[in-house]
């Protein structure tokens, strides 16, 4: 018995419809692919945070290990922490997370401008260079790790005047 043209066209509307999802698919499959190239098997980590800023506009940081547009790929494998800077006064206060690690684990270096954090065990590997608002005495710096959280409280550098007076004769 034939069946009544009503039902072929709805047949043939939804048989295209899955033919416009499988090429659909296909497509994402192959874009992913394409994005993923070169990767390894870690996962891929993104997302941000928003502040106000001491200038009261708002600051948007960031972090994961997803290499951001027009810069070089990351190391997939390093993750980058959630890090928050806050000038008090004399002061600079940094607060990073590095959830699942021992403190002796935590390597930091801290040279004019910016503080370096690292983390490489065979479980978790963080990495950041952060770029801190100011020069900061390095000697200066004071660390401690709770629960998953390291607070870096360093003196602020004096300010002294850059390059050097030439008299004019």
């Amino acid at each position: 018995m034939r069946r009544k043209k009503r039902d072929d066209d709805w047949d043939e509307m939804f048989h295209s419809f899955d033919d416009e999802f499988e090429a659909m698919r296909e497509r994402m499959d192959r874009l992913m692919e394409m994005a993923l190239s070169g990767t390894s098997a870690d996962p891929l980590v993104y997302g941000f945070s928003m502040r106000t800023g001491a200038d009261g506009r708002p600051v948007v940081q960031e972090f994961g290990n997803v290499p951001r547009l027009g810069q070089a790929p990351t190391d997939l494998s390093c993750r980058e922490p959630l890090t928050d800077v806050v000038e008090e006064g004399d002061k600079v206060r940094v607060t990073v997370e590095l959830p699942g690690v021992e403190k002796e684990d935590i390597d930091l270096r801290a040279e004019d401008r910016y503080l370096n954090i690292s983390v490489d065990t065979e479980r978790k590997k963080f990495c950041k260079r952060l770029d801190l608002p100011c020069d900061v005495l390095s000697e200066s710096a004071s660390a401690e790790y709770r629960n998953g959280v390291l607070t870096v409280v360093m003196d602020r550098a004096p300010e002294t005047p850059k390059g050097r007076r030439i008299d004019i004769g």
